[in-house]
């Protein structure tokens, strides 16, 4: 397994939150030693609400790390693009922090799951987007897509970026959430899963299922790694 693994969506709200927990929770069970890790939090303040979530399936209590920050450094009210949450708080992210604490986590646990922002090319500021981040680090992306409308437009597009810019990606999870029309669910899956074996035939396709009451049962997420 590698040290940090990025988990990116094809946009916002796709699942990916819930997709990190879940893997975290995979791990757990396995006995690994993780955390998770959110780059940039917009629309609340305090600690990250993806972390909160994180920890609720994980079914732990918050960390350490998360009291104090390290694991989401930058937290900002308007729920936006980082790059414009940060400049209306007078302030721009720095990757280099957002590294540093990286570098922390993975000196204390065996892995690290570093949930994104929104989608491949969400500005952290006015430098860098996400793509160029997991790209510079040259961390494994697990990528995250759903049954919505545009989504198919939206991965095709998304793990093109990536075969381009010979990202790693480690897996493509597909979340059944919102599951509004079974039909077109099941379409979208065979379309982006036949571009997937096209472009990546190495690369897993994972279902996540929709779940009820937020009863997050265990997903064996073993072909990820």
């Amino acid at each position: 397994m590698e040290k940090t693994y990025f988990i990116s969506g094809i946009d916002t709200d796709c699942g990916k939150t819930i997709a990190t927990g879940l893997i975290a929770k995979y791990l757990l069970s396995i006995n690994k030693n993780i955390i998770t890790q959110k780059l940039v939090q917009t629309g609340t303040s305090g600690i990250a609400d993806d972390i909160i979530t994180h920890r609720k399936i994980m079914n732990k209590i918050l960390f350490a790390e998360d009291k104090n920050k390290i694991t989401c450094p930058y937290v900002f009210k308007l729920p936006a693009s980082p790059h414009l949450s940060a400049k209306l708080e007078n302030t721009e992210i720095d990757c280099s922090i957002i590294d540093r604490n990286t570098k922390i986590l993975n000196d204390n646990f065996d892995t690290v799951l570093l949930e994104g922002a929104g989608g491949l090319h969400v500005p952290i500021n006015n430098k860098v987007n996400i793509i160029d981040f997991i790209e510079e680090h040259n961390y494994p992306l697990i990528l995250v897509t759903s049954p919505k409308l545009g989504s198919i437009n939206h991965t095709l597009m998304s793990l093109e970026i990536c075969y381009k810019r010979k990202i790693k990606l480690a897996g493509l999870i597909y979340n059944n959430h919102p599951a509004n029309n079974s039909f077109i669910q099941k379409d979208t899956l065979e379309v982006i899963g036949k571009f997937l074996r096209k472009h990546f035939p190495r690369v897993p396709l994972i279902e996540v299922p929709l779940f009820k009451n937020n009863d997050y049962t265990n997903i064996d997420f073993s072909e990820l790694f």
